[in-house]
């Protein structure tokens, strides 16, 4: 694979969280890493979206966003946006902590959560990828 391909930057997370972005443009793949990258349990969120969790610290190590460019953009209406449908199919258990670390930094500086209300007593959680303005010299 052409190296030239390959786009990698180091930021620091609104909480302090060293974060490395690595894009690859031929493939269109974002990946997203939250500290010292290691070993964890991956979480689909979507067909597009994958959450890599350690299960002892309850912390997020990374998010890898396939189709990162047809994601990020922008619609007449805002952001494109896509239901967390992936999460029917985890334990109940798993699915809680997906969700809590889904609306805690660093992970929400890069995923923006939100629901659709389907009924007053039901709601589907969907999500947003936030442009990465990192990346623009990729």
């Amino acid at each position: 694979m052409d190296k030239t391909s390959f786009f990698e930057t180091e930021i620091t997370a609104t909480d302090g969280t060293p974060v490395r972005l690595v894009y690859d443009r031929e493939s269109d793949i974002l990946e997203i890493f939250f500290g010292k990258n290691k070993p964890g349990t991956g979480v689909e969120l979507t067909e597009h979206i994958i959450l890599r969790v350690d299960l002892q610290t309850r912390r997020p190590i990374s998010v890898t966003v396939l189709h990162f460019s047809i994601l990020t953009e922008l619609t007449e209406y805002g952001p494109r946006s896509y239901a967390l449908e992936k999460l029917n199919e985890v334990p109940e258990d798993l699915r809680e902590l997906v969700l809590n670390v889904l609306n805690t930094t660093p992970v929400r500086q890069f995923l923006k959560i939100t629901h659709f209300q389907v009924s007053p007593t039901e709601q589907i959680p969907v999500t947003y990828v936030e442009s990465q303005p990192a990346l623009n010299a990729a």
